[in-house]
């Protein structure tokens, strides 16, 4: 998608609509992407149920799809593609006039809002990803997402001992580089966010309720660690971020759908995190 509409997507007021997770990270970067760019006159959003089956993400009655009526999101999917048969994923952007899926992928999706809607957009001059620091954004990115975003998940899903371990120790190695990092700036690149801090913040957010516990990082808790729990709640506190986080859809969906790690399916109460206490951020 561009602005000028050379993709055969024009951006457009009203025309794209977005579907989303509320327990999903990756979703989760486009919501605050659309939030902090002040797209949620310019973009529907459509938010699905946490828990997914074996027929994938499902709208229901508290959350409907009033765009298309579908009950999952596999529809979209079909609508686009009627031979589809691999993974249904969120995010997804849609097109209402073309009738088809724009972009499932969280990475094009949040560079999309990031720069090609700004004509729309009630903060039209917030640069996420700036022409001067692309190169170390990219980076940044990139390890974050191999060693932390995606570390995780290769953490909880392993099916070897020592496949576990290295996964986990690589996630604390990142954590422990990014604790020494913000010892220094409020921010990873300064002293203000930019679109690395949302990748971040999106598994950071999850780290204690979730992958603490269920997915066995748990050799500290992000608590543990004073500057990033300060640059947790700094970021959670930036207008509109603490709507765009639901921790009863995010432990419901983990604790719930992967019942091959927890087959009793019990979602635990805790941890009590006070995102909303001073960070003492302001001083670096």
């Amino acid at each position: 998608m561009t602005a000028g509409g050379g993709s055969g997507f024009p951006a457009a007021a009203g025309r794209y609509h977005l579907y989303v997770s509320l327990a999903c990270p990756w979703a989760c970067r486009t919501i605050i992407v659309r939030k902090l760019k002040g797209l949620e006159d310019a973009i529907g959003m459509t938010i699905v149920d946490p828990i997914r089956d074996e027929r994938g993400w499902r709208f229901t009655t508290a959350e409907p799809d009033l765009v298309n009526g579908w009950q999952f999101l596999r529809d979209a999917y079909t609508a686009s593609d009627p031979a589809y048969i691999s993974r249904v994923t969120v995010p997804v952007l849609w097109d209402k006039q073309r009738r088809r899926i724009v972009s499932n992928s969280d990475d094009d999706i949040m560079r999309m809002l990031e720069s090609e809607f700004d004509a729309f957009a009630a903060n039209p001059k917030l640069d996420l990803y700036p022409l001067e620091l692309r190169a170390q954004i990219d980076e940044l990115n990139e390890f974050l997402y191999e060693s932390f975003n995606n570390g995780v998940y290769r953490a909880g899903f392993a099916t070897s001992q020592e496949a576990y371990e290295a996964a986990a120790y690589e996630v604390f190695t990142a954590i422990d580089a990014m604790e020494e990092r913000l010892a220094y700036c409020r921010y990873l690149f300064g002293e203000r966010p930019v679109e690395t801090d949302w990748r971040f913040f999106v598994t950071l957010v999850r780290f204690d309720p979730v992958y603490y516990g269920h997915f066995k990082c748990n050799l500290r808790r992000i608590v543990d660690y004073p500057n990033l729990y300060g640059y947790l709640r700094d970021l959670y506190q930036i207008d509109g971020i603490a709507e765009t986080v639901n921790f009863d859809h995010i432990k419901r969906h983990y604790y719930m759908t992967h019942d091959d790690i927890n087959p009793t399916r019990i979602v635990p109460v805790g941890p009590l995190m006070d995102l909303n206490a001073p960070h003492d951020r302001e001083r670096l």
